[in-house]
């Protein structure tokens, strides 16, 4: 069969090179990964997902599934991309604590829909992100300190495997296939919905403050400060911003799992800095939690890089204060600790994490920039290397990097395994391939 062959067998859209809106829909949120695949089939309903793939093992290509392209890497040259905007029902069982959504869900509609009886799933910063790709990744945002991996709060998933048979994942019915979805990325079935559970949050305070760039070593120093004795309700996260055009400035973003009254004498410290020249701290929902970053929302190109830090001493801070941003947007160190410390290995194949610091640097994805900008990420990355374990998250994982360096090495044995027995054939392609 030809590739014209699958308009016949999709009730959604198919696009194919040439036709009107391929290129707009083969393109991903991260708009400097190029994706010259063979088709982009807009799944009308969890059918056309099974149907795509059964044609992909048939024809000897590979299926590769987009929410929105967040973590798209490149390197899909004649795939199917399945695009899972139509797969977007949200149901929230509020009595059992438990949402059920599709694979076309954005985090943000989660949220606004569990914030309605006062409860929340384990969001990152960012309200446009995909459901799928996040927490098949592991997913861990401002509640992790409280509640570990996204992944480890799924209960069941529903699938197309390789063969393109339709079927529901949980740890009962499959349990290898369960955990390696819980954590192991998107390599190993078509996920076209969702079932996680969801956590209480009455009540909810965060914000960001920010001061211009001479208060940089002050604002280290509360960070340091402020996370050496955080509850695992308080999330801190410094951000150091170079935006074209304004003058650079430093941030220190935080989250607290309670009232405003608890929350402000928590982070009271905010206050001791002067000139402050902005300030966003308040009592927000589940479903305003993307204002504290206020990430942006439309597709833009950008170039990134994530480490784990084994610590935060003189030599990691000198480094971190010293280090000019430009040509990078941003550098963004996370406090870690709480419950991922302890998430077990048997859960989900994303496992405990025991370095405390997240470092995540961000560069504008734009051709004339792209040296100058792997230029810093090295000159950082370099002078914090006795400090760097080169474990990383998943989801820190940018082009070019291996899935391999998510997971030790017994994990990625485990993986790999999974995958050689449930797609030999190598059908279903996740942006970081666990054989790669």
């Amino acid at each position: 069969m030809g590739i014209e062959d699958l308009r016949g067998m999709i009730r959604g859209g198919v696009l194919l090179p040439g036709d009107a809106g391929f290129d707009e829909a083969a393109r991903p949120w991260n708009v400097a990964v190029t994706q010259p695949v063979s088709a982009v089939v807009n799944v009308s309903d969890a059918q056309d997902a099974a149907e795509a793939v059964r044609y992909a093992a048939g024809a000897g290509r590979q299926v590769v599934t987009q929410t929105t392209g967040h973590g798209a890497t490149g390197g899909i040259e004649d795939a199917i991309l399945l695009r899972t905007a139509a797969l977007n029902h949200i149901e929230i069982d509020a009595e059992r604590r438990v949402a059920r959504v599709g694979a076309g869900v954005q985090w943000g509609a989660v949220q606004t829909a569990a914030a309605a009886h006062g409860l929340t799933g384990l969001a990152g910063s960012n309200p446009v992100v995909g459901v799928p790709g996040y927490t098949l990744g592991g997913g861990f945002g401002w509640f992790a300190r409280k509640y570990g991996w996204a992944s480890n709060a799924v209960r069941a998933f529903g699938i197309a495997d390789a063969s393109g048979t339709r079927t529901r994942v949980t740890a009962d019915s499959d349990p290898d296939l369960f955990w390696a979805l819980r954590g192991g990325g998107g390599d190993f079935a078509v996920v076209t919905d969702l079932e996680f559970e969801l956590f209480p949050l009455p009540r909810l305070y965060g914000g960001r403050v920010m001061w211009s760039a001479d208060r940089t070593a002050a604002a280290f120093d509360l960070f340091a400060e402020l996370t050496a004795d955080a509850p695992a309700e308080l999330s801190v996260w410094l951000q150091r911003y170079q935006i074209p055009g304004a003058a650079p400035t430093v941030a220190l973003d935080f989250a607290y799992l309670g009232d405003a009254a608890e929350g402000r004498e928590l982070t009271k410290r905010l206050d001791s800095i002067d000139g402050v020249i902005a300030d966003t701290r308040g009592a927000l929902t589940p479903a305003e939690i993307g204002r504290i970053t206020a990430e942006p929302t439309d597709p833009s190109p950008s170039l990134s890089r994530g480490e784990l830090l084994t610590d935060l001493g003189d030599a990691v801070v000198k480094t971190l204060i010293e280090a000019t941003t430009a040509p990078l947007l941003n550098i963004q160190l996370r406090a870690l600790g709480g419950a991922l410390t302890t998430a077990s290995p048997h859960d989900g194949a994303r496992g405990p994490v025991t370095e405390p610091y997240a470092l995540y640097l961000l560069g504008l994805g734009l051709p004339h920039l792209l040296a100058d900008i792997r230029t810093r990420f090295t000159e950082i990355t370099d002078a914090l290397s006795d400090h760097i374990t080169g474990s990383k998250p998943y989801t820190f994982l940018a082009p070019g990097e291996s899935a391999s360096a998510a997971f030790d090495p017994e994990t990625l044995t485990r993986l790999r395994e999974i995958k050689q027995a449930r797609d030999p054939h190598n059908v279903v392609r996740a942006n970081f391939p666990i054989n790669d």
